[in-house]
């Protein structure tokens, strides 16, 4: 079994939902501004409201603007900037105040991981990260305690709202029929069409252009007696990619003319259209693919790749470990070694044995970074090293397919669509619930 699966145990969903939770600080350590020199910033400081008789501070305010600031839209006024991180602020101290008062504890090995988490998707060490948050005026252990405190929200919000949402199968069923419903009526999400492109020169007289019209309609009618369209496209075809047999390739409507979509509508599988006027000619058209929402709903693509995990340790650290990823990948571009023989002698996972196959896989897998990186690849791509929690990996993707989803994984699917919009629901009421119930005192600034 590969390391790359998540792993059971409370964390369970821990090790994922951890990486989500802290990706905002982990651009907050990007992005944030420096701080102003610590004279100023204490002359600056002042209490601004308190939370059931615990105080928040005019720097504690300025702390948050810095992370929602990269997120603000160019409609947002200062002022209302300032108000959202007030009130956020407000939020967060009412639930961290309630999981306290709750029991709930994060200790000291879970914020390690946690600070750990973000050197690794920002892709530097921790001792960089430290250096980064230095030089940007945020004290490490503030930053530690903004991350004890995220974590302490997320378990809070596990326990009185998530624990708490049960989904029937009678919402399942609902669930479904509406998919099905919206899926049918919606637009092709890809279409995969042939053409037979009977050209016709910018300075064709009325008399050229009907006697290439009547060309076209010829090959179509032996088209509707059985002729077979590859060939015909190989033959007669004066667009670029009759060699294919004319074959456009599966794509999104967008990616096709306005004009090849709308004339798609009306035809059945394997049907020909009519000619079509562009500004190159004459278009004959044949539909081989229509990819709806539906079909969307009834299969899963799975990835087939390979892998080379090199674990940083006292002999090899991480950047050791990169360097040496990256050799790899320029000896594999350039065909002086073989990535499954570099992964049976050197990867440091159980793959190793199968040169580094991890067999097909379907999304959800693998940890987030992994799999992020796994999906921006085309088939028989390389990455460049990346850095997980489990180490450092070379990727290549060998082989993509789409395989239909049983009734039960359908089932599964829109279980889950539902439970995130009731859970969305019941944290929206939560939240409400637990600010009403807070004492907030607004303090006004000194004069």
């Amino acid at each position: 079994m590969t390391d790359l699966l998540p792993r059971p145990g409370p964390l369970a969903r821990g090790a994922l939902a951890l990486s989500v939770l802290v990706s905002g600080l982990a651009a907050w350590a990007q992005t944030a501004p420096a701080a102003p020199p610590g004279a100023a910033a204490r002359a600056l400081d002042y209490i601004v409201a308190v939370v059931n008789a615990e105080p928040i501070t005019n720097q504690d305010v300025r702390a948050r603007l810095q992370r929602l600031a990269p997120q603000a839209t160019g409609r947002t006024g200062a002022g209302e900037l300032s108000r959202q991180a007030l009130e956020s602020l407000i939020a967060e101290r009412a639930q961290v105040q309630l999981a306290r008062e709750s029991g709930i504890r994060v200790d000291e090995a879970l914020v390690d991981e946690a600070v750990a988490d973000v050197a690794r998707q920002n892709q530097i060490t921790v001792d960089e990260l430290r250096r980064r948050l230095a030089a940007e005026g945020v004290g490490f252990e503030r930053y530690r305690r903004d991350l004890r405190e995220e974590i302490l929200i997320s378990r809070l919000r596990d326990r009185e709202v998530e624990a708490r949402v049960r989904v029937s199968e009678q919402e399942v069923d609902r669930q479904l029929s509406e998919q099905q419903a919206a899926a049918a009526k919606a637009e092709p999400t890809q279409l995969h069409l042939a053409q037979i492109l009977v050209a016709v020169p910018e300075d064709s007289s009325p008399e050229r252009e009907r006697q290439l019209l009547a060309r076209a309609e010829q090959l179509r009618k032996q088209l509707q007696d059985g002729a077979n369209f590859e060939e015909l496209a190989r033959q007669f075809s004066d667009a670029p990619d009759k060699q294919g047999g004319g074959s456009l390739g599966l794509r999104s409507p967008d990616r096709y003319p306005a004009l090849f979509v709308d004339a798609a509508r009306p035809l059945a599988l394997g049907q020909v259209s009519p000619p079509l006027r562009s500004g190159a000619g004459f278009h004959l058209l044949k539909l081989l693919e229509r990819r709806t929402a539906l079909d969307e709903l009834s299969s899963v693509q799975q990835t087939r790749a390979r892998h080379i995990l090199l674990r940083p340790s006292v002999r090899l650290n991480e950047a050791a470990a990169r360097a040496r990823l990256a050799d790899f990948k320029r000896r594999i571009q350039a065909r002086q070694d073989d990535f499954a023989q570099l992964a049976k002698e050197f990867s440091e996972d159980g793959s190793a044995r199968n040169g580094g196959d991890l067999g097909w896989a379907s999304p959800g897998m693998f940890v987030p970074e992994f799999e992020q990186v796994l999906d921006s690849l085309d088939v028989g791509e390389v990455s460049a090293p990346l850095v997980s929690r489990f180490g450092v990996h070379l990727i290549e993707v060998l082989e993509r397919r789409e395989v239909p989803l049983t009734e039960k994984e359908k089932r599964e699917m829109a279980r889950r669509e539902v439970r995130e919009r009731k859970a969305q629901e019941a944290l929206r009421a939560w939240l409400q619930d637990v600010r009403g119930r807070a004492y907030v005192e607004y303090r006004e600034p000194p004069q």
